[in-house]
C-alpha cells in the first residue's frame, strides 16, 4: 500500500495567475525518491502538500485528493501530518525556535512527550546522521548557513518520521556535509522510511524513483544538466580591495588570523572551503558589514554590493520590478534589462517573498547588482539555482567583470568556481590560502 497518495491534485496560490500543480496524480512508497525541476517549476509547492502546509498555511484553491500515512491532506491538521511527515526547508531559518543547537533539534520531541533519556538518544543520533555532532552547545545564531542546514536536518530526523521531506537540504553544505546527508537520506529509506529529496545537484545519489517537475506537472525523468562552463582568466585592473594582516571573527573569538589577500577590478575571486571554516566571516569584513579584530582593510571607492546567505533579508518592497528599481534608481529600463538577463521579466510584478526559493535568490541578486558596483560580494549565490539559472548568472557576472567590476563569490558550488571564477582561496583551519590550479 502507497504511503502517500495524490489524485488529480491541482492546486493555485491567492492571486497565482496560473496553478502551481495541474491535475497531479502521484502514488509514493517506501524508499528515496529525487525531485528535479527548473526554478519555479512547482517542487516545493509538491513537497509542502505532503506535510499540508499547501493548502493550509499558503491558503489559495485546491482540488483533487491528498493522503498521507492514511490521513487526508486537506481535512488533516498540520500539527497531525508533522508526526507522519518531517520537513526541511530551503531557508532553515524559517524553522528555528530555539537559540541552542541541542534545543532546537530537541525541540519537536519535547512537543511530543517523549522521556528526557530516550529524547537525548535520539538527539545525538539525528545530529551524528547530519553530521552536526560537533555543533553541539553553539548558538544558532552563530551558525554559518550550512551548519543551520545540517541542524535542522537533523531536526527532522530526530522525530524518525514515516516520511523525510527535504527541499535543497544541500544547497549551502560543502562536500563531507553533502555526503552525509545523502549518506542519512539512503539509510532511512532502507529502514522503510519514504523519502522525497528535491536536489538540483544530486551528485552521489542513487534513488530508486525521480520525478521531474515542469510548469507543475508532475512525471517520471530526471531534469537535464547543463555542463559546467569552464573560466579563461582575463586581465585583472587596479586592486579594489586588500587585507593586510587581518583577524576577524565573532565574539570576540577570531575564527580567521593573519589574513592577507587582494583582489582587482575584471578578476572574479572565489571563497571555497567547509562550513564553518569562515567564508562568510571574511565577505562581511571585506563588505564593511563586519569590522575586523585587528589589522587593515581598504576598498576602492564606489558602491559596495553585499549578497548575504539569506535572500529574503533583502526582499521588502511590493514587486520584484520595485526591488531592482530601489538600487538601479532612476537608470532608464536598467532594472527591466537585469531581469530579463536573469530570467525573471516574466515575474516583474510578483511579490517577491511569493517565488520559489531559486527565484527569490535570482531577485535578491538581481537588486544588489543593478547599477553595476564595482565591488561585488556574492554569499552562496546559486543556492536554490537550476544549471540554466546558473549560466544566466555566469553571462551577468562575466558582464560586469569585462566593465572592470571585481566580484568575490563565497561558495560550495564547484561548477560555479569552475565557470567563473579567475582565482580561488581556500577558508579552512584559520587561515586564507591561494588554491594554485592548472587551467585547461
Amino acid at each position: 500500500m502507497a504511503l502517500a497518495d495524490l489524485d488529480r491534485l491541482t492546486y493555485s496560490y491567492p492571486e497565482g495567475p496560473e496553478p502551481a500543480l495541474v491535475a497531479v496524480s502521484l502514488s509514493l512508497e517506501e524508499g528515496l525518491t529525487l525531485v528535479s525541476g527548473s526554478s519555479g517549476s512547482g517542487k516545493s509547492t509538491l513537497l509542502r502538500v505532503f506535510n499540508g502546509l499547501v493548502p493550509h498555511f499558503h491558503g489559495g484553491r485546491i482540488g483533487g485528493r491528498a493522503e498521507v500515512a492514511g490521513l487526508d491532506i486537506l481535512s488533516t491538521p498540520t500539527r497531525r501530518l508533522a508526526r507522519e511527515v518531517g520537513f526541511v526547508f530551503q531557508d532553515p531559518e524559517r524553522q528555528f525556535v530555539y537559540s541552542l543547537v541541542e534545543r532546537e533539534v530537541a525541540f519537536g520531541l519535547e512537543n511530543l512527550n517523549v522521556p528526557r533519556a530516550r529524547m537525548r538518544e535520539r538527539v545525538d543520533a539525528a545530529l551524528a546522521a547530519a553530521g552536526a555532532t560537533h555543533l553541539v552547545g553553539r548558538r544558532i545564531g552563530t551558525l554559518s548557513g550550512g551548519e543551520k542546514q545540517r541542524v535542522a536536518v537533523a531536526g527532522a530526523l530526530s522525530l524518525d518520521p514515516r516520511m523525510l521531506i527535504l527541499d535543497e537540504p544541500c544547497s549551502q553544505l560543502d562536500e563531507e556535509g553533502t555526503m552525509a546527508v545523502h549518506a542519512a537520506c539512503r539509510d532511512l529509506a532502507r529502514r522503510g522510511l519514504a523519502v522525497l529529496l528535491a536536489e538540483h545537484r544530486p551528485a552521489d545519489l542513487t534513488p530508486a524513483r525521480e520525478l521531474l517537475v515542469d510548469a507543475g506537472t508532475v512525471t517520471d525523468g530526471r531534469e537535464r544538466a547543463t555542463p559546467a562552463r569552464v573560466q579563461v582568466p582575463g586581465t585583472p585592473g587596479a586592486e579594489a580591495w586588500s587585507l593586510r594582516a587581518v583577524a576577524c571573527g565573532r565574539d570576540g573569538r577570531a575564527i580567521l588570523e593573519s589574513v592577507d589577500a587582494s583582489g582587482a577590478g575584471g578578476e572574479v575571486v572565489a571563497l571555497t572551503g567547509p562550513n564553518g571554516g569562515g567564508k562568510t566571516t571574511l565577505l562581511r569584513v571585506i563588505a564593511g558589514v563586519q569590522s575586523p579584530l585587528s589589522g587593515i582593510v581598504r576598498r576602492a571607492p564606489g558602491r559596495v554590493a553585499y549578497l548575504p546567505q539569506d535572500p529574503g533579508s533583502l526582499l521588502h518592497r511590493a514587486t520584484v520590478l520595485e526591488e531592482v528599481s530601489l538600487t538601479a534608481g532612476s537608470l532608464p529600463g536598467a532594472a527591466a534589462r537585469l531581469l530579463s538577463d536573469l530570467g525573471l521579466g516574466h515575474l516583474a510584478g510578483r511579490y517577491p517573498r511569493d517565488l520559489s526559493g531559486g527565484e527569490r535568490q535570482r531577485t535578491a541578486i538581481a537588486a544588489v547588482l543593478a547599477g553595476e558596483p564595482p565591488l561585488a560580494l556574492l554569499d552562496e549565490p546559486t543556492r536554490g539555482m537550476d544549471g540554466h539559472a546558473r549560466d544566466r548568472l555566469h553571462d551577468l557576472l562575466s558582464r560586469l567583470v569585462a566593465g572592470g567590476a571585481s566580484i568575490v563569490v563565497a561558495t560550495h558550488d564547484r561548477e560555479l568556481v569552475k565557470s567563473i571564477a579567475d582565482r580561488e582561496l581556500r577558508v579552512a583551519d584559520g587561515a586564507v590560502r591561494e588554491v594554485r590550479e592548472s587551467r585547461p
